[in-house]
């Protein structure tokens, strides 16, 4: 197999959108689009992809990091110009070279390895991704010979009025014999309105040569959109929700109802688990199988063990063991993490701190920076109060201990095993092993008082 290169033209600003970020920078399902075409083409194995960086080129390569090479276009002067800002890098290897803009994050992996093969079992030097569109306005024409082979793209304001009844349209997507790109970019100008250099030129020059021009059309015109504008992301978006959702589906998860239900693009969920309307799931999380996500409950950055139950919660950077439950209104915030048949009921905060097996927190309770051990209870009202002003503390609480209803627990504290807290302690000091610790004001009756009072008379 010849060997593959890919170029991404991710240079522009995106002045349609509106926008302090930079299009390609946009989200689609967690990840931005740039990301999401880097990640299309980087299944395919190439040996080299280069991005071409303009508008925010630091953002994009902070973004993109290692897994690409990148090219400067300080001064955007069309498709043509930002490739030929790879020839370091590119130019003169052999092979078969990528080109696709970075803000067509719908494109597949299957549609770009088929565009490849028909480009290479052609033995084309240029092949064009094209679609079909009911109503092509507004695009490139792809005019074809009676050998199928493609004559020329047209542009819409080019086009005769019987070309412009042509319904396959140019993509702006293309594979190239690498040598005769950068051969032919040589020869591309700018003598044109705009002063620009257009890569689609790169296509007569060739036919100019005699060579031979291929064309592979994709099956669906929606997979190749290109995002200039909120309206079109707000499409794609729908479009790859629907697709992510699709796979999941197809790999055994059920959604109650898969349009009220929001999956990032990295998220792995387990067979049988069911998901209720509302749901977010965002970020790396990786859900069990067996699991009940339940109506509006948001999960970021988190491992979800098997057969968990949640219910309308919010977790964040968590691990939330197996057989366990949370919610409803239970929130995990980052550092949580529970063991295996944990309990964390309604209205129960957990942040930087660790739930050993069969601990019960039932309902009203904050428990920061502290380790708990296994089968404890925690009573209603519990907090942990782990900052004095400055820093935070950390307090640990061992095996089988009983927290008292609104114990309050004045990190640094260390809680033996099997102790217990009476209800309403304040907790300041260490507790023994098997120990009750009673940490409260005794309760004095003043007999007759309430007749004193001016609103009793």
């Amino acid at each position: 197999m010849n060997k593959r290169y890919a170029i991404i033209l991710a240079a522009g600003q995106g002045s349609r959108m509106k926008s302090k970020t930079y299009k390609v920078l946009h989200q689609i399902a967690g990840k931005s689009m740039v990301e999401h075409v880097l990640g299309n083409v980087e299944q395919l194995t190439p040996e080299k992809v280069v991005t071409v960086v303009g508008f925010g080129a630091e953002e994009v390569k902070a973004k993109l990091g290692e897994r690409s090479e990148f090219a400067l276009q300080a001064e955007q002067l069309g498709t043509g110009h930002a490739v030929m800002m790879t020839k370091d890098q590119l130019a003169g290897k052999e092979g078969t070279t990528l080109v696709i803009c970075g803000d067509t994050p719908l494109i597949t992996t299957e549609t770009l390895d088929a565009l490849f093969a028909e480009h290479e079992g052609t033995g084309a030097k240029a092949t064009i991704l094209t679609a079909h569109a009911e109503v092509p306005f507004g695009y490139g024409r792809i005019i074809r010979g009676t050998n199928t082979q493609v004559e020329k793209i047209v542009e819409e304001k080019d086009a005769t009025p019987e070309e412009r009844l042509t319904q396959e349209i140019n993509t702006g997507t293309f594979c190239f014999d690498n040598q005769a790109l950068f051969a032919a970019l040589d020869q591309v100008g700018n003598h044109n309105a705009q002063g620009e250099y257009y890569l689609p030129d790169v296509i007569g020059i060739l036919q100019s040569q005699g060579e031979v021009i291929s064309a592979y059309k994709m099956a669906d015109l929606q997979d190749a959109i290109g995002i200039n504008d909120r309206l079109a992301l707000a499409e794609a978006t729908a479009t790859m929700r629907r697709r992510i959702n699709h796979g999941h589906m197809v790999n055994g998860v059920t959604f109650v109802n898969p349009e009220a239900t929001y999956i990032d693009a990295d998220v792995v969920i387990g067979n049988d688990t069911l998901i209720e309307a509302g749901v977010q799931l965002k970020g790396s999380t990786t859900v069990g199988t067996g699991c009940f996500i339940g109506a509006n409950s948001e999960i970021i950055d988190s491992v979800i063990g098997d057969d968990v139950t949640i219910r309308s919660s919010h977790i964040e950077g968590a691990q939330v063991g197996a057989e366990s439950d949370v919610g409803p209104f239970g929130r995990l915030r980052p550092g949580a993490v529970l063991a295996k048949r944990v309990h964390v009921g309604n209205f129960v905060e957990v942040k930087n701190a660790s739930l050993g097996e069969e601990t019960k927190v039932g309902h009203l309770t904050y428990i920061g920076d502290a380790t708990v051990g296994k089968n404890v209870n925690v009573g209603c009202g519990t907090v942990f109060v782990n900052y004095d002003g400055k820093a935070k503390h950390h307090s640990t609480i061992g095996d089988d201990v009983f927290l008292g209803c609104q114990t309050g627990i004045v990190s640094p504290v260390n809680v033996g095993d099997r102790a217990f807290t009476a209800a309403g302690s304040t907790i300041t000091e260490d507790v023994p092993a098997d120990s009750l610790a009673i940490g409260r004001a005794r309760q004095v009756n003043k007999a007759d008082y309430a007749k004193k009072l001016p609103y009793s008379q």
